[in-house]
């Protein structure tokens, strides 16, 4: 189904090479982010996510068809670029040996592995394709690949850090409100990602999207850092 999808918006049109490129690196960023977090958790005695075969590269036990390929094919077309999500690895936060602290780290984990990712992807572009080519930096597949592997785990570490739930951002609000402004404070939880899935429709019937103007900004300041211009 999905191929027969890709397929389709490539003949519309609606599809692009570079926007082939993307999904198929987004998957696996979004992946190790997710891992992270069970790995992490681990370390500080919480075994869910172990108990729970998430701690694995198999694709499966983390790709969910609405967020890993509905919503990055719904926003493509939308021009919204891509966005999506893989099933949240579970975390028992009572199970941490200092919940409290821990827990931040614990959500800071998946973003930080992003931009692990995003500087050695950088790091391996500039060694084989920037360096030495002052004139104009290749363009082959492998260098595109390079590329924009590196921004997209870039994407997705920013992305995260709104701190709006369930985003990992959230982590570090839960950890600096007072205790008063709990019981506020989790009703709104509860409608995190309709409100993040809400905002995201409203800007595809606008002319002007925020989160594009990020993501162009975002892409250009990448191209500037790892001299791919």
């Amino acid at each position: 189904m999905v191929v027969a999808v890709v397929a389709i918006l490539l003949r519309s049109h609606h599809l692009s090479s570079t926007d082939v490129i993307l999904f198929c690196v987004l998957i696996p960023s979004v992946i190790l982010h997710e891992i992270a977090h069970g790995v992490v958790a681990l370390a500080f005695g919480d075994d869910t996510a172990k108990r729970a075969g998430r701690i694995t590269l198999n694709p499966m036990r983390h790709v969910t068809l609405l967020g890993t390929i509905i919503v990055p094919i719904i926003t493509v077309i939308a021009g919204l670029g891509w966005f999506g999500w893989a099933k949240p690895v579970p975390v028992d936060v009572r199970r941490l040996r200092h919940p409290r602290n821990e827990s931040v780290l614990v959500a800071l984990a998946g973003p930080m592995t992003n931009v692990l990712l995003a500087a050695i992807f950088g790091a391996a572009f500039y060694l084989v394709f920037a360096l030495g080519h002052p004139g104009g930096v290749p363009t082959s597949l492998g260098a595109r690949i390079l590329f924009y592997a590196g921004f997209i785990n870039l994407w997705v570490a920013c992305f995260n850090m709104i701190p709006i739930p369930p985003l990992d951002g959230s982590a570090v609000v839960e950890r600096l409100i007072p205790r008063s402004w709990w019981p506020g404070y989790l009703r709104f939880r509860m409608y995190g990602m309709l409100i993040i899935l809400g905002a995201l429709v409203l800007m595809s019937f606008s002319h002007t999207s925020p989160l594009q103007w990020v993501v162009t900004h975002l892409l250009t300041w990448w191209a500037h850092v790892v001299h791919a211009y």
